[in-house]
This record gives structure tokens, C-alpha cells and sequence, in this order.
């Protein structure tokens, strides 16, 4: 099923089992090929959510390559949020208490080839009719920090403490053997603006503009080789000028 159809770029649902495995050789390159990890003969990143995900694809039209994807867990209200992938990581007990239609994305990257701007705004603009179409309150996920590593990241984290914290009512506890607590090892640090947003993931850039926030604490995840916070948006608290942009794009 066709979404988006502009400019050089189609964005659409994945048909069938040969689409998703296109996905999942992304997103492979993406999260595992980069570290040289051999992945053994498939070169697949797949998961048991996969069978219970929708898969949006963007494509180029030019040589039908793909370009970018994301999957969406789709659920009725907090009630199900146990059987979200994010749930394997956070103690999201605090989020059963959210009323509404929620939705998780996941496992979404960008090839390293393409560095086009309009490919996350294309996103984004299929992720606005989603929310419309389907009366979504609150789209939710894991954003990762490419490796395992803190260095570097310091001022980004710090950024997030400062501005960027889930309000309490919502606020995941820790769940993972293995965090970083940034709220309360980064407390007394000044985030420098210019450094933390050089490090900030672009996908969680486009959450916070939004009026998303974030997990206190980073989950380490040596499987897929990233360091990830939770992140929440709520619908209602995105600023309508943004709002707007969002479904003009998916338009």
C-alpha cells in the first residue's frame, strides 16, 4: 500500500515476506554491519516482532532502492504497553495508566549512502496520516546512540536531564542489567548546546522539537550495538506550527 509519493522518494507499507527481508538486510547494515559483525550467512536483523509489525519502506524512485524503513507496533491504550518491544528494556508500568491508541517505532534507520534531509521529513509526514488515519495519542520507542560507548556523548545526555526528562507520571524505571543513569551521573554537568546537538540522533532531534521526552536512564544494548532512551510524544503537546509542517508532508 502506497503512503507518499513525492519527489524523488515513494514511501509504502511492506507487501509480503520479501519486502520485510529487504527491511531487515537495512537494517542490519545499519545497526550490525556497521561494527563488522558477521551476522552469519543471512545479513538479516529480524526479531518475533516483525511478524506483528507494519513495515513503512522509502524508496527511490529512480532505481527502486531502499533508502530508509521503520515498523509500527500499533496498540489499543497503556493497558497493552507490556507487549512492546521497549517493554524488554523499561518498567513501562507507569505508562498502563495512559488512556488512547498509542504507537511503537522501531528499528528505524536511513542507509549510510543517503544523507537527504527529505527522507526523515517523509517519515515523518507518513507517521502524521498514521496518526490521524488511526487516532494515535502517543507514538513511543527506543532512540539509539550509535555503540556503547559514553564518550562523546556527554553533553547530549546532559542536554536531556536539563530539558528533556519524561514527567514523572509517565517516567520509566530501570528494568535493564545494564544502564546508564545519565540523570544522576551527568547532574552537576552543563550541557554545552552546539556539542550535545552534533550527538543527538536525528530522529531524536525531530522527537524533542516536538515536545518529546526521555527516559533518566540508557539502556545498554550490546546486541544491537547502541546506547538507547525511551522516548515519548505525546500528540496533544506537539506545537501546532510543527504539527502543521507534519501534515503537509504527508500530504
Amino acid at each position: 500500500m502506497m503512503l507518499l509519493n513525492k519527489g524523488r522518494y515513494q514511501v509504502g507499507f511492506a507487501e509480503g515476506a520479501a519486502e520485510i527481508r529487504e527491511a531487515q538486510r537495512l537494517r542490519w547494515l545499519c545497526f550490525l554491519g556497521r561494527r563488522g559483525d558477521g551476522g552469519g550467512a543471512s545479513l538479516l536483523d529480524a526479531d518475533d516482532y516483525d511478524d506483528r509489525c507494519s513495515h513503512v519502506l522509502i524508496r527511490d524512485k529512480a532505481g527502486g532502492g531502499l533508502v530508509a524503513c521503520f515498523r509500527m507496533l500499533t496498540l489499543s491504550g497503556g493497558a497493552e504497553i507490556g507487549d512492546s518491544y521497549s517493554a524488554r528494556y523499561y518498567n513501562l508500568s507507569r505508562l498502563r495508566d495512559f488512556r488512547g491508541p498509542m504507537v511503537e517505532i522501531g528499528r528505524f534507520c536511513i542507509h549510510p549512502q543517503w544523507r537527504d534531509s527529505d527522507i526523515l521529513r517523509l517519515a515523518w509526514g507518513a507517521l502524521a496520516r498514521h496518526v490521524d488515519d488511526a487516532r494515535i495519542e502517543m507514538l513511543f520507542g527506543c532512540s539509539s546512540f550509535a555503540g556503547t560507548d559514553i564518550h562523546g556523548y556527554e553533553d547530549a545526555f546532559a542536554m536531556l536531564r536539563e530539558r528533556h526528562l519524561a514527567p514523572k507520571r509517565w517516567l520509566p524505571r530501570v528494568k535493564a542489567p545494564q544502564v546508564f543513569r545519565f540523570a544522576r551521573a551527568l547532574r552537576l554537568r552543563q550541557a554545552d548546546p552546539r556539542r550535545a546537538m552534533a550527538a543527538m540522533p536525528p530522529l531524536l532531534r525531530s522527537y524533542l522539537a516536538m515536545g518529546g521526552w526521555v527516559s533518566d536512564h540508557a539502556v545498554v544494548d550490546r546486541q544491537m550495538d547502541t546506547l538507547h532512551v525511551f522516548t515519548g510524544l505525546e500528540i496533544g503537546a506537539i506545537p501546532p506550527e510543527r504539527a502543521k509542517l507534519l501534515r503537509a508532508a504527508g500530504a
